[in-house]
């Protein structure tokens, strides 16, 4: 950096997993994931269905790891992005259509449903975001309260850039 503060970089709101949330999600999936495991290996049933329950289990297992990895990092609102922590772009304000927080919207838990412009390429972060070409979702471990505030944030955001703002607050 030169010194120089950019305003675009300030952090507006973070979306961050508590570590109680964070154990309790990837303990419930490993969980899971032994249990079948272990329904697998001491009652074994037929070739096909104990190959299943041992795909199961450790697919289940995986996505643990994957979740307890995710869930490290926080996203982050800023002025004109909304980015995880790792350094990976997931939206950018002036590229959001529309934000989605009803309660029957696709969403993840506690969290809220984003629909962009251009579609984006494929990422998942269990627990934490992922986005499908045009949709985003945002929440699973996260607290409801972080989500709901960065959600009204950006879709305020949003709301004035679609009135001809500049989209800044």
């Amino acid at each position: 950096m030169n010194g120089e503060w950019n305003m675009s970089d300030e952090i507006v709101a973070t979306i961050r997993a508590s570590e109680a949330r964070r154990y309790m999600g990837v303990g419930m999936l490993g969980s899971v994931g032994a249990l079948v495991l272990y329904v697998a290996l001491s009652t074994p049933p037929s070739a096909g269905w104990l190959l299943f329950l041992l795909v199961v289990g450790g697919a289940t297992i995986w996505l643990a790891a994957r979740m307890w990895q995710a869930t490290a990092f926080t996203i982050e609102l800023t002025e004109t992005e909304l980015r995880c922590s790792d350094g990976n772009v997931i939206a950018r304000i002036d590229d959001i259509e529309n934000i989605d927080r009803g309660f029957f919207a696709f969403k993840p838990s506690n969290g809220f449903l984003i629909r962009t412009k251009t579609p984006g390429s494929r990422i998942w972060q269990p627990g934490l975001y992922w986005r499908m070409g045009r949709r985003i979702g945002v929440g699973g471990v996260t607290p409801g309260s972080q989500s709901k505030a960065a959600s009204e944030i950006l879709a305020a955001m949003v709301a004035m850039r679609s009135q001809g703002g500049d989209g800044r607050l």
